[in-house]
C-alpha cells in the first residue's frame, strides 16, 4: 500500500438519493427500485444507469452496500453513488469492509437512525493503478463466488434440518390415534389487558415486569424493558406469570409463538400481546407446547386470525373450542421424551451449519484485509477450498 493513494470518496464518485417515496414500486415495472430494504423491488423508471453502488441512507440495513450495472432508480432515502471514477467493483469491495464500520459511525436519530450526505465526506478511499485494481477484484470475485455457493449450501442444510423437525412434530400428531379435547377444558386462558390499562406514561425504571411479545418469540426471560409499580400490579394479578405457564404471541407475523415460562422469574404481568395458558393436571406443560409450535397448530391459528394483513388472535373464549390431541399422561411423557432426542439433534445440527455460515462471513472479512493491506494474491485463495 505504500504508493496507493488516498482520497475523499466525494472525489471519486457523484453521491446523490433517489426522489421517490414507497408508493414508486410496481409489480410490472421494467426496471430495479432500491429502497432501504435488503431486496430490490420494481419500478417503471430508469433515472441511473451503468455501474452504481446503492446504499440504505435509514433503518436496519444501515451499512449495506449493494453493487448494479444497469438501469434503475432509487427511493428518497436511498443513496446512490455513480460515475465512479475507480474501477467500480473495487469501490465495491473497499465499502464492503469498511463502510459499516467507518462510513455509518455517526447516524442520526432515535426510532428510526439515518446517515446524512456528511458520512459520505469523511469517509476515505486507498488505491492502486487501475491493473492492480483489476487484479484484486479478479482474485475476489472468484473466492466470494466460492463462499456464495459454500454459505448457499449451508443455508439449504440448515433450512433442511429445521424442515425435518418440523414434518417429524407434524407426523407425531397426525398420526397418534388418541382422544381428542377441547383446548379449554386443558388449558386456563388470560390475554394480556387491553386499552390505556397499561398506558406508557406509568412505567417505571423498575419493579414488576411487563412481559412482552419478544419473551414468547425468543425465550430471553431476561431481557426486561417494562416495569408497573406495586399498586398497578396489584391491580392486574390475574394477568400474573408463574412457572409453567406458557405464554403465546397473538398477533403479527409471530402470532403463536410459544415458550414456556421458567422457574425463577422475576414477577410481572403480560401485556395485550400475549395470552397465558396455564395448564390443568391432565396435560404436561410440554406436550401442549409441541403441539403448539406443530405446524397443525399453526395452520389453525392463522386460519382463526382470518388472514388480515396483521393477524391478530381471535377471543380466547374462541379458541378454547380447539380440539387437541390428549393421550394419557404416561403417553405424553414419552412422546415428548422421544421428540426433545430428535430436537436436540436438529439443534445440533443447526449449530454446525450456523457456524459455518457465521465461519464464511469471517472468511470473507480475512480475504477483504488481505486486498486492501495490499497482500492479496492468487496462493492465498488456495485456502477457499469448500
Amino acid at each position: 500500500m505504500r504508493n496507493w493513494e488516498v482520497k475523499n470518496l466525494m472525489e471519486l464518485a457523484n453521491v446523490s438519493t433517489g426522489k421517490w417515496d414507497a408508493n414508486h414500486a410496481s409489480e410490472e415495472g421494467k426496471f430495479r427500485f432500491y429502497t432501504c430494504a435488503y431486496d430490490y423491488l420494481l419500478c417503471d423508471t430508469n433515472r441511473f444507469s451503468g455501474e452504481c453502488l446503492i446504499l440504505p441512507g435509514n433503518g436496519v440495513n444501515v451499512g449495506e452496500v449493494f453493487y448494479y450495472d444497469g438501469e434503475f432508480d432509487a427511493y428518497q432515502r436511498t443513496y446512490v453513488l455513480s460515475g465512479i471514477k475507480l474501477f467500480p467493483k473495487y469501490l465495491h469491495y473497499h465499502m464492503l469492509l469498511y463502510w459499516k464500520e467507518l462510513g455509518t459511525k455517526l447516524q442520526y436519530g432515535s426510532a428510526t437512525n439515518f446517515i446524512k450526505i456528511g458520512n459520505f465526506k469523511d469517509y476515505v478511499v486507498q488505491f492502486p493503478p487501475l491493473p492492480e485494481q483489476q487484479r484484486i477484484v479478479a482474485i475476489l470475485d472468484q473466492a466470494f463466488a466460492a463462499i456464495a455457493k459454500a454459505k448457499a449450501n449451508a443455508q439449504q442444510n440448515l433450512q433442511n434440518a429445521k424442515e425435518l423437525f418440523e414434518s417429524y412434530l407434524q407426523g407425531v400428531f397426525e398420526n397418534g390415534n388418541w382422544e381428542k379435547k377441547k383446548w379449554g377444558e386443558l388449558c386456563e386462558f388470560v390475554r394480556g389487558p387491553f386499552g390505556g390499562s397499561l398506558k406508557k406514561n406509568i412505567f417505571k425504571e423498575d419493579g414488576y415486569v411487563v412481559y412482552e411479545q419478544k419473551h414468547a418469540i425468543h425465550d430471553h426471560f431476561n431481557q426486561l424493558r417494562y416495569f408497573i409499580d406495586e399498586e398497578k400490579f396489584n391491580e392486574m394479578k390475574r394477568f400474573e406469570l408463574f412457572a409453567g405457564d406458557i405464554i403465546m404471541s397473538c398477533s403479527g407475523v409471530t402470532l403463536g409463538r410459544v415458550a414456556i415460562v421458567p422457574e425463577g422469574l422475576k414477577r410481572g404481568i403480560i401485556n395485550q400481546a400475549l395470552l397465558k395458558l396455564t395448564p390443568k393436571k391432565n396435560i404436561s406443560v410440554h406436550f401442549i407446547k409441541h403441539w403448539l409450535r406443530s405446524s397443525i397448530f399453526q395452520k389453525i391459528i392463522f386460519d382463526y386470525a382470518g388472514g388480515a394483513a396483521i393477524p391478530n388472535v381471535p377471543a380466547a373464549k374462541i379458541l378454547k373450542d380447539i380440539l387437541i390431541p390428549c393421550p394419557s399422561l404416561k403417553e405424553q411423557e414419552r412422546i415428548v421424551n422421544e421428540i426433545e432426542i430428535v430436537l436436540d439433534e436438529t439443534k445440533r445440527l443447526e449449530i454446525i451449519y450456523q457456524q459455518k455460515i457465521n465461519d464464511l462471513e469471517e472468511l470473507k472479512k480475512s480475504i477483504l484485509q488481505k486486498a486492501f493491506s495490499g497482500e492479496l494474491k492468487m496462493s492465498n485463495m488456495q485456502v477457499v477450498n469448500f
